[in-house]
């Protein structure tokens, strides 16, 4: 993951001192491109460790077109919380505390345990809008109808490999809007497949780009996602091209970055998928198995919400 450190160094050494909406601050460079070949393993950083459970677990959750957190809740995978807590305070008129203070962490868990343990609750307060698996698998039309957009792209990739529309967009212009009261309008908002010599590639494009704590969950998401795509349409893996617009990096991360940058990248770990397994929609959990992965130890920083 070399190109994930020159990306790093790149904003350090060159970007831009940015005003956000977080409040927070950044460095940032606009346009910035990362080629991943994955025949040679899964673009997994390992100069801190990865959960790739909550990979796994949150691309499952995309591609089932679920938008509620109680399945990730349930899953015990909670990279999803602060948004629609935080909404769930404005909701109720309440004061939000700094997301590094102690009373914000204690009303997340407490929020979150309601999230786990009552069903009404969690299907009013853990819906985050028609965030990425809505759009992804229920894409509204204007009569009334709706988009399959996962689907409707595997069809592609199998009918006509030669296709230049085979483009899943998650950037719902007339929602975004709501998209933004509970969750996020998305960042990582259109990838587009492509196929030659019996490979699959996939390019995203990510309009807004948290490098030290989303970006290497984005690299790794969407190189899993062309994988499974590959094998469920009898295909190999190509390439993962990873595109970034606003790529920054928060001014509460800086110090975090010059440790990882201290590290030396290790050899990439390998993604075992269950063979068996031909239809996108039938992936479990327990489908993957991750060999091979020597990662230095975590790093923790605060998220800007």
């Amino acid at each position: 993951m070399k190109q994930y450190h020159n990306l790093l160094n790149h904003i350090m050494e060159n970007g831009a001192t940015k005003t956000d909406r977080t409040g927070t601050g950044t460095k940032s460079v606009f346009g910035y491109q990362m080629r991943f070949d994955l025949q040679k393993g899964l673009p997994l950083v390992t100069t801190k460790k990865i959960p790739v459970r909550l990979i796994i677990t949150e691309l499952l959750w995309f591609l089932a077109g679920d938008t509620n957190i109680k399945y990730l809740v349930d899953a015990d995978n909670h990279i999803w919380d602060e948004w629609p807590y935080k909404a769930y305070l404005k909701k109720l008129g309440l004061p939000v505390p700094s997301t590094s203070s102690e009373e914000w962490k204690t009303g997340k868990d407490e929020f979150i345990a309601k999230i786990k343990s009552d069903a009404e609750f969690a299907k009013e307060h853990g819906e985050l809008g028609p965030v990425y698996g809505y759009q992804w698998r229920s894409w509204p039309t204007p009569n009334g109808g709706h988009v399959d957009q996962i689907a409707q792209v595997i069809e592609q990739i199998k009918k006509s490999p030669d296709s230049r529309r085979m483009i899943v967009s998650a950037w719902n212009v007339a929602e975004i809007e709501e998209m933004a009261k509970s969750g996020l309008p998305p960042c990582h908002c259109l990838f587009q497949f492509y196929v030659a010599d019996g490979k699959l590639s996939c390019q995203l494009y990510q309009r807004s780009c948290d490098t030290f704590l989303g970006v290497p969950f984005n690299i790794a998401s969407y190189a899993l996602l062309t994988m499974m795509v590959a094998q469920v349409c009898g295909l190999e893996a190509g390439e993962f091209v990873w595109v970034g617009g606003d790529t920054h990096l928060y001014n509460n991360h800086f110090e975090q970055v010059t440790e990882q940058l201290s590290r030396e990248p290790r050899a990439l770990p390998t993604m075992r998928i269950n063979p068996d397994v031909k239809d996108i929609f039938s992936f479990k959990p327990e489908d993957f198995t991750l060999e091979g992965y020597d990662p230095h130890p975590a790093i923790k920083a605060p998220i800007a919400v």
